[in-house]
């Protein structure tokens, strides 16, 4: 069976057309997408690197890793979401390739095939995050990265990640979260350590309503990234 749940599929499917609109629904991971791109070439200058973005959605950022000189495959399973990537492609003309598959099946046909491999913003989305931990690591080199972020699950992240940024700020459409699905840094780090991956480094992102600035923080109650290296 596929990892992956049909309604939130058909979910950001629906919202395809607008993944590159930076003032639409998509408009918080624009936002987000200067810091995580700057964190993630911190650890791993990206130029000459071949890296794989699982969950890539629209490819805000497989796209802008492209752009600094990473070869760069982005997969993901909602087939609306990469129509809009490779329409958006070919309209840029930065290249890089795309691909409807999971990372369970890619895990099993390119094995330590990438440099690095990032899984930003999807594991809350999946029924088994575990799996696509595991999945990650076997896709990467030993000695290579693994990045993930995700939301913490606690009180202060159901009230700021659900109730306040889906329907009191509106800045995402309702519903784009379940509460239910957010992971513990804990729990992460357990599917992490399982994969064979040595956390090195977790890091909060916090969110400046007025100025509508996300930066990194050593707050992870909300939404946190964990660097790792396959060991």
């Amino acid at each position: 069976m596929i990892n992956a749940d049909p309604h939130e599929l058909r979910k950001f499917s629906a919202l395809a057309h607008r993944w590159w609109d930076p003032t639409a629904e998509f408009k918080p991971l624009h936002q987000l997408n200067p810091l995580r791109l700057d964190w993630i070439n911190s650890y791993t200058q990206l130029r000459g690197k071949r890296i794989l973005d699982v969950g890539c959605g629209g490819g805000i950022l497989a796209e802008s890793m492209a752009q600094l000189g990473a070869q760069v495959k982005g997969i993901d399973l909602a087939s609306d979401a990469l129509s809009a990537a490779e329409l958006h492609r070919l309209d840029s003309g930065v290249m890089l390739e795309y691909e409807e598959v999971s990372a369970e099946a890619l895990a099993l046909r390119e094995p330590g095939a990438y440099d690095a491999v990032t899984c930003m913003e999807m594991l809350e989305h999946v029924p088994d995050p575990g799996s696509i931990v595991s999945a990650c690591a076997k896709l990467v080199k030993v000695g290579g990265w693994v990045f993930f972020s995700t939301l913490n699950r606690n009180l202060k992240s159901y009230l700021f990640a659900v109730i306040a940024a889906e329907y009191i700020a509106q800045m995402l459409p309702r519903g784009t979260h379940d509460y239910a699905r957010f992971i513990r840094p804990a729990e992460l780090s357990s599917y992490a350590r399982a994969a064979g991956l040595h956390l090195h480094a977790f890091k909060g992102v916090s969110y400046a309503p007025m100025s509508q600035h996300f930066t990194l923080s050593d707050d992870t109650s909300i939404n946190y990234m964990l660097a790792c290296v396959r060991v």
